[in-house]
Order: structure tokens, then C-alpha cells, then sequence
């Protein structure tokens, strides 16, 4: 079972499809910034990143983006 149920995820980002990439990219992008600070996480990457679209933090896949030809 999804916590924050699906509904509330899908107002923030428009369909599945892309809630699961947004997801998937900024829970990397924790997960590595974790490993960069050799700091251990209270809960799992995902976990997170759902959290983060759930508060309206991430609603557009750029924003979870980083430049990767820096």
C-alpha cells in the first residue's frame, strides 16, 4: 500500500508514468548525496522522494533534474 495515497501524489504530478521517474530520480539523487556525506539516512530514498511530492516539494520532473553536463 501507497502512503500518501496515489490521489494525493497525482495532484502534484500529472500521471503515474512520471511520478514513478521523478520518484526514481530524485531518491538516486538522495541516496548518492547520502553516500557523498557518508551520512546515514533515517528512512529509504524512495520514502523520501514520495514524501517530497506528497509536501508539493517535486511537481515537474526538471525540478527533481540535475544538470548533468556540469
Amino acid at each position: 500500500m501507497l502512503y500518501p495515497a496515489m490521489n494525493k501524489l497525482t495532484q502534484y504530478v500529472p500521471n503515474r508514468y512520471m511520478l514513478v521517474n521523478v520518484v526514481a530520480r530524485r531518491a538516486r539523487q538522495i541516496a548518492d548525496a547520502a553516500e557523498e556525506a557518508c551520512e546515514p539516512l533515517e528512512e529509504k530514498p524512495v520514502t523520501m522522494a514520495i514524501n517530497e511530492v506528497a509536501e508539493g516539494k517535486l511537481s515537474r520532473p526538471d525540478e527533481a533534474v540535475q544538470d548533468e553536463n556540469d
